[in-house]
C-alpha cells in the first residue's frame, strides 16, 4: 500500500502513520470533547485528520508539529490556518509551560509510536496544569498503561503512570484505519491527572529510580533486583516479602520502598 496520503509521504524517520477512518476519527474526537474553556493542544497534527474536526468545535487550537512540510500545510490550510497557533518543535523537548493558557491543557494525538512513552514521562512533569490527554498508542502499551500488579504487561509504565494519573482505555483501532498501515494494532487511551496523587511520595526520582530498577530484572526477587537501595531485611521490616517480584507489587508498595530507600541514603 501506498505510504502517501493527502499528497504528503509519510515519513520513516518521524514514525508517521496518517489516520484515515471516519468512523474512528468521529469516536476519539467525542471523546476528547473540543472545549474553549480549556486550552486545546495537538502533538502531532499531521494531515489534520484530528485537528480538522476539533477546529470545527473551537475557535483556538495550538498544535506542535516537528516536520516543517506539514507545518507549512497547515498554515495555508483554508479555513484552520485563523484558528490555529503552530509551533514547529520537539514534543519531546518542548516546554508545554511556554504554551498560552486559558484553563488547563486538553492534550490530544495520534502519537508516533516510536517515541510515545518517553513524551508521556515529558507530559506527566506537566501533569499540574493538564486538564485530560488522549492519545493514539499502540495497543501493547495501552495494555500497559493499564495493567495492574500480577498481570504480564504490569511495569514501570503502568506503576508511573497510575502515579500521575486515571488511566482509561478508550478504543481499538485496527491497522486499516491508518495510510500506510502500522504493523500493529492501535488504541485510544485516556489520561487524567489525579487532583492528589493516590500515594504520597517525597522523592519522586527515587520512585522512578525503585521501579527502573525492579522491572529492568523483572525475574528476578527483589531482594536482588533493589539491592542496590534497600536491604532484604529493610523489606522485610516494612512487611514487604523479599522473595517477590517486580510485577507483584502495588504502586503503594513501591512507594512505601522509595520513601524507605530515600531516607537509607540520605544517611
Amino acid at each position: 500500500m501506498s505510504n502517501v496520503h493527502l499528497g504528503h509521504k509519510a515519513r520513516k524517520r518521524f514514525g508517521q502513520n496518517f489516520l484515515n477512518d471516519e468512523y474512528v476519527i468521529d469516536q476519539i474526537v467525542s471523546a476528547i470533547k473540543p472545549d474553549d474553556n480549556y486550552t486545546m493542544v495537538e502533538i502531532g497534527p499531521g494531515l489534520g485528520a484530528l485537528t480538522e474536526p476539533v477546529c470545527e468545535q473551537v475557535n483556538h487550537l495550538t498544535v506542535v508539529e516537528l516536520d516543517r512540510d506539514l507545518a507549512k500545510r497547515l498554515r495555508h490550510h483554508p479555513f484552520m490556518a485563523e484558528k490555529l497557533t503552530i509551533i514547529e518543535a520537539d514534543a519531546l523537548r518542548y516546554d508545554f509551560t511556554q504554551v498560552e493558557r486559558k484553563g488547563k491543557l486538553k492534550v490530544f494525538g495520534n502519537l508516533p509510536y516510536n517515541i510515545s512513552t518517553p513524551l508521556m514521562f515529558h507530559l506527566f512533569a506537566h501533569a499540574g496544569i493538564i486538564h485530560d490527554m488522549h492519545f493514539m498508542l499502540q495497543k501493547e502499551v495501552v495494555n500497559r498503561l493499564c495493567a495492574g500488579p500480577g498481570h504480564k504487561n504490569y511495569g514501570r509504565l503502568s506503576v508511573m503512570a497510575q502515579y500521575y494519573c486515571q488511566v482509561m482505555p478508550v478504543l481499538e483501532v485496527p491497522p486499516e484505519a491508518f495510510t500506510p498501515p502500522p504493523k500493529v494494532d492501535s488504541a485510544v487511551v485516556r489520561l487524567i491527572p489525579h487532583a492528589t496523587p493516590p500515594v504520597a511520595v517525597k522523592d519522586l526520582a527515587m520512585l522512578e529510580k525503585v521501579t527502573a530498577l525492579a522491572f529492568n530484572q523483572r525475574r528476578k526477587t527483589i531482594r536482588n533486583s533493589l539491592k542496590a537501595v534497600i536491604s532484604a531485611e529493610q523489606l522485610s521490616a516494612l512487611g514487604i516479602e523479599p522473595t517477590q517480584r517486580a510485577e507483584n507489587l502495588s504502586l503503594a508498595t513501591y512507594a512505601l520502598i522509595a520513601e524507605h530507600a530515600a531516607v537509607v541514603e540520605d544517611n
